[in-house]
């Protein structure tokens, strides 16, 4: 039985990596933060459909701030393979917290590949990187685009990107970058544009909120679905040799055009709830997003197989569920946590 360990197991991608490779029989492993709440939502329901007498889901507490304790845990897992896709990964919350994102999404990837190296596993590793290391350049970007990060979370990316390649060169530690582009689904998180305006707009259809605030509507991106590009991550740790791949659908949307679709599949009118707050804009901003995956494509054998329309869809779906349980709640006399009557 094969063994990974998957950083940000709690996040989006963790929760349908954990999932995929669960289905393929691994025993997973995921590194969780320790808190005050449970932060495990997107990953309870894989103990229930994956139940066996013999466990093969475990979840073990740290930081990618303490590198020593990072070293162990490779030590005692002994994974054959390591998805690293733990991260602090909201855009514009980097701008507010730069040094913690540069320590965590930069740094924090430095730690673990020197934990590789010292605890002497030859796991096959995959490194997050992301397509807002390309930033300023223009359209369509690919694995030989020049990087022009915009923002201290883009910046961290470009770090850790290249240590990774240097690790890979300097000792031989089987290493890839994934550049993914932007892939939502049902659980994004909710402070992400694309989950922020399909969650608002299910919530204005049964009169639970009044507006939603955006920022720059002209900002495009290439939005894929989080299921299809778990599965390059493993494609990519599947093949002889290590290298670097952009996942991309290879279309472009605005902002503006996703909030559109949203609420017409609603019949509701976008410009009635939309309104503009500028606190939502970054510093410096990125216009496109566009990405060329032809290499992926033609030596993973890779493909997007969710359409824009159809991730709207997914998304629109699972927040009309979430937004009725709170009407029913409320419609009840509760707040929308349950947790106490309203006065």
């Amino acid at each position: 039985m094969k063994k990974a360990l998957i950083t940000g197991i709690t996040g989006q991608d963790g929760s349908y990596l954990a999932e995929f490779l669960l289905e393929k029989g691994y025993a997973v492993h995921g590194l969780i933060r320790r808190s005050s709440t449970f932060n495990t939502d997107r990953i309870d329901h894989l103990y229930r459909d994956f139940h066996d007498p013999e466990a093969r889901l475990f979840l073990h507490y740290g930081d990618l701030s303490v590198s020593g304790q990072l070293t162990d845990l490779i030590h005692s897992i002994d994974p054959d393979e390591i998805y690293h896709l733990g991260a602090q990964s909201h855009v514009r919350v980097s701008f507010d917290m730069p040094e913690y994102t540069g320590d965590i999404t930069g740094l924090g990837t430095l730690r673990l590949l020197e934990a590789i190296r010292k605890s002497g596993n030859r796991a096959k590793f995959y490194q997050a990187s992301s397509s807002e290391m390309f930033g300023a350049a223009p359209p369509p970007q690919c694995e030989t685009t020049p990087f022009q990060p915009q923002s201290p979370y883009a910046a961290a990316k470009v770090y850790a990107y290249y240590v990774v390649r240097n690790y890979r060169d300097a000792y031989k530690l089987f290493a890839s970058n994934g550049i993914l582009f932007n892939h939502e689904s049902p659980r994004r998180g909710e402070t992400f544009v694309t989950r922020k305006i399909t969650q608002a707009a299910t919530r204005i259809k049964l009169g639970l909120q009044d507006k939603l605030y955006l920022g720059n509507l002209e900002a495009k991106r290439d939005w894929g679905y989080a299921g299809d590009y778990v599965e390059a991550m493993w494609l990519m740790l599947q093949q002889e040799e290590p290298d670097d791949y952009a996942i991309a659908t290879g279309e472009t949307h605005s902002v503006r055009e996703f909030a559109e679709k949203v609420f017409a599949k609603l019949d509701l009118d976008y410009g009635q709830y939309v309104a503009i707050d500028p606190r939502y804009f970054r510093p410096t901003e990125v216009d496109v997003l566009l990405g060329d995956s032809s290499k992926a494509r033609k030596a993973l054998g890779w493909e997007p197989k969710v359409s824009f329309d159809k991730l709207i869809d997914m998304m629109i779906a699972a927040d009309m569920e979430q937004a009725k349980r709170e009407k029913t709640l409320r419609d009840a006399g509760y707040d929308c946590t349950g947790n106490g009557r309203l006065l």
